[in-house]
């Protein structure tokens, strides 16, 4: 009896197993901005909707707006000339940024559908105006990367297998934990292509690529010797990514169209 209640249990969990892995299948898409294929399962007026529903709780969490219309006009004027240089204007998000009055936290994140914050506590160690225009590519490039979006539908494929994986045979939580794994890893590929793009982004607008280095520098020293390793972080290590960077700049550096409109950041 044993073993037959066995074998219905390994019949429901591959079910369900099948039935989350078609599910993932029909929610495949390309990315008409990046042109990566990506599982996504709300529209783009989902995500806006999210985004806007979300902000006044994030902002709430890190103390509300910082109360200077100067900074906020720069962060705004900054973020504008980003996008309205780049592809990201041809998108249908909505793109608004705030600058957070947190002064202790040194981050700066996205929501989907274009809402993007920067804490004060990262603006006032930022140099110069193109290290927050690196900040805030680099953000750009999480809402054109529908990184959130991919993050929630990926997330709800690993739980369902979890879920078929606890049914069929008690392995619910090695599959959750691949899962995991699974997702911190592309949690860091999105770090790089939002790298990647906020280079584009700043070169198309006149910024000089290099500053980004700056930012990681930033990053780095604000994270310390003690910082996570990075196979147990969504984030690439900060060397890592200031690497990438610059292979970025070199990538770029080779493109005519781009070498004509900022050479001077080449030379």
């Amino acid at each position: 009896m044993r073993g037959k209640n066995f074998k219905y249990r390994i019949l429901i969990g591959l079910a369900i197993a099948a039935f989350f892995y078609f599910k993932k299948c029909s929610q495949q898409e390309v990315n008409p901005y990046t042109g990566r294929q990506q599982t996504i399962s709300m529209t783009t007026e989902q995500e806006i909707q999210m985004g806007l529903q979300s902000a006044p709780t994030m902002a709430q969490q890190h103390g509300g707006l910082y109360p200077n219309e100067n900074f906020q006009g720069l962060v705004d004027q900054v973020g504008a000339k980003l996008v309205n240089n780049s592809i990201a204007k041809q998108t249908p998000y909505k793109y608004e940024f705030h600058l957070l009055a947190d002064p202790n936290t040194i981050n700066a994140f996205a929501l989907p559908g274009g809402q993007i914050f920067i804490t004060y506590a990262l603006f006032s160690q930022l140099e110069n105006e193109d290290q927050l225009a690196g900040v805030l590519g680099h953000e750009i490039g999480h809402v054109l990367g529908k990184h959130s979006a991919e993050r929630i539908a990926e997330s709800e494929y690993w739980q369902g297998l979890s879920t078929a994986g606890a049914v069929g045979a008690d392995a619910g939580n090695i599959v959750g934990q691949i899962g995991q794994n699974t997702l911190l890893k592309n949690g860091r590929g999105d770090e790089l292509e939002s790298d990647d793009l906020g280079v584009l982004f700043m070169i198309k607008a006149g910024y000089n690529p290099h500053e980004m280095i700056g930012v990681m520098e930033i990053l780095k020293a604000a994270a310390g010797p003690n910082r996570q390793p990075e196979f147990q972080s969504t984030h690439p290590d900060p060397d890592n990514r200031i690497e990438k960077i610059k292979a970025s700049i070199t990538k770029y550096r080779k493109s005519p169209e781009i070498q004509l409109e900022n050479q001077g950041f080449f030379d």
